[in-house]
C-alpha cells in the first residue's frame, strides 16, 4: 500500500525541518521525504494548506480498559486519540485489575491491536494495586510491553517506596512517572486554595500540596540518580523546582495539561462537576508561570490526562463529582487556538511538546519523521474552526469544561503505522 501525503507544510522539530515537502508512505514506513515526489498507484492525500507533522504522543491518560469499560475502552478511547492528533498514547494503570503485573500488561497490549486504532504503550504501577506498599515486578511488566511506571491517581506517600522504584527502574532505563500530591494537606479539597474557593464556599488544596512532593521526590532523584518525571505539574513553585533541579542536571522532566494552560480556578464558580480535576485548575498566576515555563525549555511536553467519566459521576453535586476531564479530542485544538493562534506559543515549539518531547521524556523512538521508520504522522488544518460538542466525541467521555468554546486549528488527519485512520471529521475503519 502506498500513500502520498501532498503539498503541506512539513513541521518536524527533531530534525530542523520546517518546508513545503511531501511524503511518500510504502509497506507503513516512510519511503522518501522532498519535492514534488510522485508514486505509481499511491493514494494521494492533498494537504495543501495544512501543517503535517510527526505522529503527536501523549505520555498521559487513562483508557480505563480493563474494569472501567462503562466509561471508556480500547476502542473508543484510541479512536478519541485518533480523532485528536494521536498516532501514540501511553496509558495508565489505575485500572481494574490494575496493570502491576505481567498478564494485565500484556492483555492491555493485545487488547489494544485487536480493538484500537493507534499504538498504545502500557505503563505499570508503581506498587502492587497501587497501595504504596510494595514495588510491583518491573521486569516483568518492562518484559510485557510496559514503558514506564506511575501510580498515578494515587500519590506514592511513603518516600523509602519512591527512593527503591527509583533506584530499581535505573537498571531497566524508564522513567518513573509521579503523582506529586500531600494527601494530608490536600484531603476533602474541592478546587484550588485562593480567593475564588472562599468566594465560592468551596475547601481549597493549597498549592503546596503539590509542591512538597515535587521538592520530596527531586530530592529522591538526586539521591538515586533515577528518572523522574512530574505529571500533571500546575503551580509556580513546582516550575521552580523543576527549573533549579535542570540546572543541576538532575534527570528530572514533566509534563503540563492542556486545561492547566488555558483555564483558571474562576471557572469552578458554574459548579459545573467538569470543572473538577486533580490537581484542580490554578488562579492565573499559576498559568502565567506554566506558559513562561513552556517558553524556557523547563517543561518537556503537554499531555493530554484524558479521564473520561460516565454522566452519573459528573452530574451530581460539586463535592461529590468524580474528577477528571475528557482531553484527548480537544487537546491540540485548544493548544492551537488558546496559545499559538494568539502568539503566546510558537507552532514550531508546539509541535515539539506532542511529539519529540514527549517521545525524549520516554524513551521512545517515535516523534520524527525519518526514512525508514513508522509512518505515524498527524495533519492539523489551522485554519479549521468548530465548536466543541462533546455528544459528537468518539470517547465514552462527554466531561469537558470546554464544551460550546469555539476553537480554530483542529486535527485533520492522522496517519499510524502508514494507514489513515482519521480524516476530515471521521475515524476510518478497516
Amino acid at each position: 500500500m502506498k500513500l502520498l501525503v501532498k503539498g503541506g507544510q512539513v513541521i518536524d522539530p527533531a530534525n530542523n525541518r520546517d518546508d513545503m515537502l511531501d511524503i511518500l508512505v510504502e509497506d507503513g514506513k516512510i519511503s522518501k521525504i522532498g519535492r514534488n515526489l510522485k508514486a505509481r498507484n499511491a493514494e494521494i492525500l492533498d494537504a495543501a494548506g495544512k501543517i503535517v507533522c510527526p505522529g503527536f504522543i501523549d505520555i498521559h491518560a487513562h483508557l480505563r480498559e480493563p474494569g472501567f469499560e462503562y466509561k471508556e475502552d480500547l476502542a473508543s478511547g484510541t479512536r478519541a486519540a485518533a480523532a485528536g492528533g494521536f498516532t501514540t498514547v501511553c496509558c495508565m494503570p489505575n485500572t481494574n485489575p490494575v496493570i502491576d503485573n505481567m498478564a494485565v500488561a500484556r492483555f492491555v497490549r493485545e487488547r489494544a491491536k485487536r480493538t484500537g486504532v493507534v499504538n498504545v504503550l502500557p505503563i505499570g504501577s508503581i506498587t502492587k494495586q497501587q497501595a504504596g506498599e510494595e514495588l510491583s515486578e518491573y521486569a516483568d511488566l518492562i518484559a510485557a510491553g510496559c514503558v514506564a511506571l506511575s501510580d498515578d491517581g494515587k500519590p506514592v506517600s511513603k518516600a523509602d517506596v519512591m527512593r527503591h522504584a527509583l533506584e530499581y527502574t535505573r537498571m531497566f532505563g524508564v522513567p518513573v512517572l509521579s503523582h506529586c500530591e500531600d494527601l494530608s494537606l490536600s484531603a476533602q479539597g474541592q478546587m484550588h486554595e485562593g480567593f475564588y474557593s472562599t468566594y465560592y464556599g468551596l475547601k481549597g488544596i493549597p498549592a503546596a500540596a503539590e509542591e512538597v512532593m515535587v521538592a520530596r521526590d527531586i530530592i529522591l532523584a538526586r539521591l538515586t540518580g533515577g528518572r523522574l518525571h512530574i505529571c500533571h505539574a500546575s503551580t509556580l513553585g513546582t516550575m521552580d523546582l523543576i527549573r533549579q533541579a535542570k540546572a543541576e542536571g538532575l534527570n528530572v522532566t514533566c509534563e503540563v495539561t492542556p486545561h492547566h494552560l488555558t483555564l483558571s480556578d474562576e471557572i469552578v464558580g458554574t459548579y459545573d462537576a467538569d470543572t473538577k480535576v486533580m490537581p484542580p485548575l490554578r488562579s492565573q498566576e499559576h498559568i502565567e508561570a506554566l506558559r513562561a515555563a513552556l517558553l524556557d525549555g523547563t517543561i518537556d511536553c503537554i499531555a493530554t490526562d484524558h479521564a473520561p467519566h460516565h454522566l452519573e459521576s459528573k452530574d451530581c453535586e460539586y463535592n461529590l463529582a468524580a474528577v477528571g476531564i475528557s482531553g484527548l479530542e480537544t487537546a491540540v485544538a485548544v493548544v492551537m487556538d488558546q496559545l499559538v493562534n494568539r502568539n503566546l506559543l510558537t507552532l514550531n515549539e508546539m509541535v515539539r511538546l506532542f511529539t519529540c518531547g514527549p517521545a525524549d521524556v520516554m524513551g521512545l523512538a517515535k516523534g520524527r519523521l525519518n526514512v525508514g521508520e513508522a509512518a505515524d504522522i498527524t495533519i492539523i488544518d489551522p485554519h479549521l474552526s468548530k465548536t466543541v460538542d462533546p455528544q459528537q466525541f468518539y470517547s465514552k467521555g462527554k466531561n469537558t469544561p470546554f464544551k460550546n468554546m469555539h476553537l480554530t486549528g483542529w486535527p485533520w488527519a492522522t496517519i499510524v503505522r502508514g494507514r489513515l485512520v482519521y480524516c476530515d471529521g471521521s475515524i476510518i475503519e478497516e
